[in-house]
Order: C-alpha cells, then structure tokens, then sequence
C-alpha cells in the first residue's frame, strides 16, 4: 500500500484538535475521517478499511483506554497512537501495556506526529521476522542464536543481562517497550518495580554501543515511560540530520497542536550512579558474582 492510500481514523473529542490534524494530513495524500467519542471510532472501525488511528486518551464516554481494550479484541494488529497530555506517564504506560503502538504528548509537532504514524505503519506491513534471525540497525548487528553483537564488524562484549535488554529492545525496534515490561521479561515480575537497577544497565551498554552515550541514537529514553531502540529509518535520518538524537526538543519554528506548552525533554537522572565496569571475556559465562537481580546473584544454572 502506497502512502497515498493511508487511511487514519481520528478519535478526539476536542473539535480545535481535529480541525488542526485534518488540513495538514489531507495535503499530505493521507485520507482523514474524524470522530469524537469511542463508541463512534468503534461503530466506524468495524466497517473496515483504516490502517492507522490516532486516538485520545481523555474523552467522555467510554474514553480512550478503554476504547482501546476494545479495539485489541477485534483488531489486534491495527496501528493505534494514543493522543496523551503532559503529566499523563501513567496513562501512557498503561496504554502501552494494553497494546498501544505509540503515543504522542499534546501539543505535538506535525513533523512528530507523521513520522509516528508512518513508522507504525511501516512495522505493521513489514514481512514477519524469524525469532531466530539477526537483527540489523544501522552498524549495529544482534545474532539471537550465538547471542553476539557486532558494531561495523567488531564483537561487542556485553554481559548476559546487558544482551537480554538489547535484544528486547532491538526486537521491538521503533516502539516503546515501559520499564516493567523491560524489567519483567529480562529479571522476572518481581523486579518490575527497579527502574534505577535498569537504568544503570542502559547507561553501561550506551557506553558500548552508543559513538556518543550522551547523543545516543540508538538506544532511546522515553523519559518516565520506557526505552525505545531506533528502527532503521529513525536512525538513518537522525544520522543525517547531524547525529541529533530524536529526543532533543524540536526546532522552535515548528507548528505545534492547540493547548499547552511542550513538556520540556529530561535527561536521564544525571546523577545515578554507575555500575564497575566489569571485565569480560568473549563467549564465557558472566563471573558469578555479578548480581542479576537487584538484591541478591542469580542462582547458578
């Protein structure tokens, strides 16, 4: 399906919104149809024929969590991106959890808002990967069945966990993967909660695949959500634009949607300490003292 023949549902209940989306996405050769409440987006949706939607958190009516929980059931692999306001980390990650592709934080750039909706597209037309097969961004390569990384050619020696986060991460490249769903699936639920422990696995491993950790492009924050591994597209043009990482605030000449100002971008907590570096061997098992759960070693196999 060419770009032309994108059709996007817009849920929102603010009329200023979707007067300010319709002008800018029509010319663009995307088809618009706009909608107020979820119980409309779901009368509309089951007839078919939408490949993306944009769809508010906060509505009257059933609202957009729960709209979405409804969508999931009867279109589970239908690209949806949650319209979110500042402050609302906790909607966004129960968004997230639910099955959401993405968010975008009102007031949103126009310039953000299609490349969102064109990403998750993308992914969602993309041939299905083999869980087996090498993973591949920009210089960096993963090989899931020799559990290897390699940057322009060279093995980059990364710990046991240091990998289980890559692959996570690099598995869902473009999307945002919460810190619980990171935390769960690399060191189990009952660390769901450690998200100063993961931290400061994402700044070691910043250091060894990251030219600049400090301007990553690879290796993302989506600040009090998750982390997000660029997909090949959003590196190569963050790589053109002069290595600026896409979390930076955006040029302040761009047009912004209605409402209020533009939550400021946060570094990651500067101040937390870091991990020893450790050293390592290629191809060995990690030294049994380095802790795999925040408060005690994992058991030995």
């Amino acid at each position: 399906m060419t770009q032309t023949a994108i059709r996007i549902l817009i849920v929102d209940d603010e009329s200023a919104i979707r007067r300010a989306l319709r002008p800018p996405l029509v010319e663009l050769g995307f088809q618009v149809v706009d909608v107020s409440r979820g119980e409309e987006a779901l009368q509309t949706l089951r007839a078919g024929g939408f490949d993306v939607v944009l769809l508010d958190v906060n509505m009257p009516g059933i609202g957009g969590i729960e709209t979405l929980r409804r969508i999931r059931a009867f279109a589970p692999r239908l690209p949806i991106l949650m319209l979110t306001v500042r402050d609302a980390e906790e909607e966004k990650v129960e968004a997230l959890e639910l099955g959401a592709d993405d968010y975008v934080t009102k007031p949103f750039s126009m310039r953000e808002l299609i490349a969102r909706i064109r990403t998750a597209v993308r992914r969602v037309q993309a041939p299905a990967r083999a869980e087996d097969a090498p993973i591949e961004v920009g210089e960096l390569r993963l090989d899931p069945v020799k559990r290897k990384v390699a940057k322009r050619g060279q093995l980059v020696h990364l710990t046991r966990k240091e990998f289980d986060i890559l692959y996570c991460l690099m598995s869902r490249a473009g999307r945002v993967v919460t810190y619980a769903r990171l935390l769960t699936e690399v060191w189990g639920a009952e660390c769901r909660e450690e998200v100063e422990y993961l931290r400061t696995f994402v700044r070691q491993l910043r250091m060894k695949i990251e030219d600049d950790p400090s301007k990553p492009l690879y290796l993302l924050t989506d600040v009090y959500v998750g982390y997000r591994f660029a997909d090949a597209q959003m590196f190569n043009e963050a790589n053109a634009e002069g290595a600026t990482s896409p979390n930076e605030p955006e040029t302040p000449n761009e047009p912004k949607t209605p409402n209020e100002p533009k939550t400021p971008n946060e570094p990651e907590t500067p101040n937390e300490p870091e991990t020893p570096n450790e050293p390592e061997t290629p191809n060995e098992p990690e030294t049994p003292n380095e802790s795999e759960t925040p408060n005690e070693p994992e058991a030995a196999s």
